[in-house]
């Protein structure tokens, strides 16, 4: 814990801290006997675009046909700010927190404002600028998706302030813990493309936000159903083939282990999809859209910690589970707990994470990445997959806490009851669709 009061403070005012005790590799740095491949830059390159395309339009659209008729542009707007927002805070001194050489807690400031990367700078067998903005998409859908948490009723200057500081106190620490040269990494837990750094940590903030923030007006009276939801599907498709760059991207090649990566996603997701379909179909009695695009979702979440990991065997089976979970916590957990997450990023993302980073743990195989599972006897490493679930669980809930808390004391967090009932769209933006 002082450990990680020191890099908040290191953090303010602008110092450079470097812990000792972690190694000072990781997936950023350039190896001195590396040489450019072109196919893995060009794979890289197109990886990054699909990634990009995942949260604008891909997270837009699905969380825009989602919402009310009165709040569809505000939605759209979260997640196209963002974008922005992010990039700009993930240039200035993001990356460098989360890939530079550092201690066991975080990277140093040696990347702020990406100093000292150059078009002959290499990351592995790919240009440093490439893997930087690679790895800028994440960072930019995964706090696009917490917006989804407080959809409809959160202030869109609280929003910002919240969001941008998140990057930079949540997601990059928790990033250069597992794939920076962290203590994550170093005690052998495993995620490939983010189950982690990306879904815990954008399933928990949601939650922590939605509790917070509070419930929409209406909530649990009036009917808050989708307005339109032809744009989710067209957002949940773009969102599944954009999910190959996330998953076989993160191979950062174009090799063996892409292409196993880009089929375990693809059998997880549809896995992930028929599940919901066919629990709500027998417990409800019709098979929704929602949900079936909702379960599709759910699986591409589980796999992406495994996907660099196991064999398409283990992906159906954590495609099945994550439908299952994620279902659960959408229908049953968030009535019975009352919480007012608006489109169940905790549900889909925070569940479906912690899923698919403890299987991770159970379906793992040697001769995929590397490392045993509990199936081929490692049932320790089902252990070392709940620390790191446990700690990112915990850093994040209790950072995204005080955050919210700070600035709702400043500025509030949420828009008053007229605001909402009139919709964001007008009141926020001062637009509405017709």
């Amino acid at each position: 814990m002082r450990q990680a009061w020191s890099f908040l403070a290191a953090l303010g005012l602008g110092v450079v801290v470097y812990l000792s005790g972690g190694p000072s590799g990781g997936m950023a740095m350039a190896q001195e006997t590396a040489v450019l491949d072109s196919g893995d830059t060009a794979w890289v390159l197109t990886s990054t675009a699909l990634v990009l395309m995942m949260t604008i339009p891909g997270v837009a659209l699905f969380y825009g046909g989602m919402v009310q008729k009165k709040n569809v542009l505000a939605t759209l707007m979260q997640s196209f700010a963002v974008t922005c927002l992010i990039s700009i805070v993930w240039m200035v001194v993001g990356y460098s927190l989360a890939f530079s050489p550092g201690g066991s807690v975080i990277g140093g400031f040696g990347r702020i404002f990406l100093s000292g990367i150059g078009v002959d700078t290499l990351s592995g067998t790919i240009p440093e600028s490439v893997f930087v903005i690679f790895q800028m998409t994440f960072a930019i859908i995964t706090a696009a998706l917490v917006t989804g948490a407080i959809a409809e009723r959160m202030k869109f200057s609280a929003l910002l302030i919240f969001l941008g500081l998140w990057s930079l106190l949540v997601y990059a620490p928790v990033a250069y813990w597992v794939w920076g040269g962290g203590f994550l990494g170093s005690a052998g837990v495993l995620d490939f493309a983010g189950g982690t750094v990306v879904h815990i940590n954008s399933g928990i903030a949601g939650l922590v936000a939605a509790i917070v923030v509070g419930k929409r007006v209406g909530f649990g009276k009036d009917i808050l159903a989708p307005h339109n939801l032809t744009y989710s599907v067209l957002g949940a498709a773009l969102l599944w083939v954009g999910w190959f760059g996330f998953n076989a991207g993160s191979a950062l090649a174009a090799d063996g282990a892409a292409g196993m990566a880009m089929m375990v996603t693809q059998v997880a997701s549809a896995a992930g999809a028929l599940t919901w379909m066919f629990l709500e179909w027998g417990l409800r009695g019709k098979p929704s859209v929602l949900g079936i695009i909702s379960g599709a979702i759910a699986g591409l979440v589980a796999i992406t910690p495994a996907s660099g990991f196991v064999t398409p065997g283990g992906a159906l089976a954590i495609g099945l589970a994550a439908g299952l979970v994620c279902y659960g916590g959408a229908t049953w957990l968030k009535n019975k707990l009352g919480y007012d997450d608006s489109l169940d990023v905790f549900a889909v993302h925070g569940l479906g994470g912690i899923t698919g980073a403890i299987l991770t743990g159970v379906f793992a195989v040697e001769s995929i990445g590397g490392t045993p599972g509990a199936i081929e006897g490692n049932f320790g490493q089902i252990w070392i997959q709940f620390y790191g679930v446990g700690v990112t669980v915990v850093w994040c809930a209790v950072v995204s806490f005080i955050l919210l808390k700070v600035i709702g004391s400043v500025i509030g967090l949420s828009a008053t009851e007229d605001e909402q009932r009139e919709g964001l769209d007008l009141n926020f933006h001062g637009e509405r669709v017709s």
